[in-house]
């Protein structure tokens, strides 16, 4: 599950003014264009160079028009995005508490862009297609929602501003399924300590992405965690003596039971485990606890700083309206507000208006 950049430091609301001078969402006004020249003829002897020359020139106000609104296209599509996925389900720890506790589940089915559902959706093929022959739609389906819930549920109690989107959770759940199948079905694999150090190795490694900055690791470990107590679950095997007397009536009766003790034991205690643990997760959440304020180190799985990047930003978040070419820019925290002209050439974005009105 990645955690939106752009949601790091800036939240923003459009609301547009109601009248007529108002520019509505989706609907921006264009700078004024430039009157055209007005075709002369050139007197006689007059070179060709000048036409060339005045040709240059409208070229190059046409493109220093066009330059001017490059500083608030991209941060457009970025407000555009968080925008939307606010709207469409990311998870937003307050809206949360506030009684929309289905964005635990429905961020898992939104994610940040091309990249971004690309990397989730070819991982999600190499692990889940394994798994779904061996075990079915069914419990493999239900491994990975819940997984993506369990997910959602530790992020939303580490990670409390800004927003959330991704599968990420709900593959590290695979992942933690197929680690526990491997112990809970030692006895019918032949390769059993290679396939365990293996998976051990990837799991590791894809951690160890998680303490980059901007990708949600909470979502990761609570993905995993979830996924390897429901391996134990959904993803136990009968014993393959039980299933070879089963299938041969002429054998004979000697084993009576369809697994062995040490399955059921680890099936009760995962049960337990992860039942008590979603619900004391729940009431945490839902009471607006921050386990940060109880676990000092806990921040570091998340993101480790360096000195190629920082882990302690501010939270900013700013409100904005927009009328004709001008916007007026409030932050939310400390109430300053700021209104200036959109097409000046060379004005900070958006972002940058938002984090200096919050300093």
């Amino acid at each position: 599950m990645g955690r939106d950049p752009s949601s790091a430091t800036l939240e923003v609301k459009i609301h547009p003014s109601r009248d007529d001078a108002a520019v509505h969402h989706g609907q921006g006004s264009s700078p004024p264009i430039p009157p055209r020249h007005s075709q002369r003829t050139s007197p006689a002897g007059s070179s060709s160079s000048s036409s060339n020359a005045t040709s240059r020139n409208r070229e190059d106000r046409e493109f220093s028009l066009f330059r001017r609104w490059i500083p608030w296209l991209v941060p457009c599509f970025v407000v555009a995005n968080v925008v939307l996925l606010e709207k469409m389900g990311a998870l937003v720890v307050d809206r949360v508490i506030h009684g929309e506790a289905w964005r635990l589940l429905s961020c898992m089915w939104l994610h940040g862009g091309v990249v971004h559902i690309l990397a989730n959706m070819l991982s999600l093929v190499f692990i889940g297609i394994r798994l779904e022959q061996e075990f079915g739609f069914v419990r493999i389906g239900f491994l990975y929602v819940i997984s993506g819930f369990g997910g959602s549920l530790l992020s939303a109690l580490f990670i409390q501003s800004g927003i959330s989107v991704g599968a990420s959770g709900a593959l590290f759940g695979l992942l933690g399924g197929m680690l526990s199948e491997i112990l809970i079905n030692w006895t019918i694999y032949a390769n059993k300590v290679a396939a365990l150090l293996t998976l051990i190795v990837i799991t590791l490694i894809n951690l160890a992405v998680g303490i980059l900055p901007h990708v949600d690791n909470f979502a990761h470990i609570g993905g995993f965690l979830s996924g390897f107590f429901l391996g134990f679950v959904f993803l136990i095997r009968p014993q393959f003596k039980w299933i070879v007397q089963r299938n041969s009536p002429s054998a004979p009766s000697s084993l009576k039971n369809r697994h062995k003790p040490y399955q059921y034991i680890l099936w009760i205690i995962s049960f337990l485990l992860l039942t008590s643990g979603y619900i004391i997760g729940l009431i945490f959440l839902l009471r607006g606890v921050n386990l940060n304020d109880h676990c000092s180190w806990c921040r570091y799985l998340s993101c480790v700083p360096t000195s190629l990047w920082r882990c302690d930003a501010k939270q900013v978040y700013c409100e904005t309206s927009q009328i004709g070419n001008r916007l007026n820019i409030t932050c939310l925290s400390n109430g300053r507000s700021e209104l200036v002209d959109m097409p000046n050439v060379g004005f900070p974005s958006p972002l940058e208006l938002c984090s200096q009105l919050c300093r």
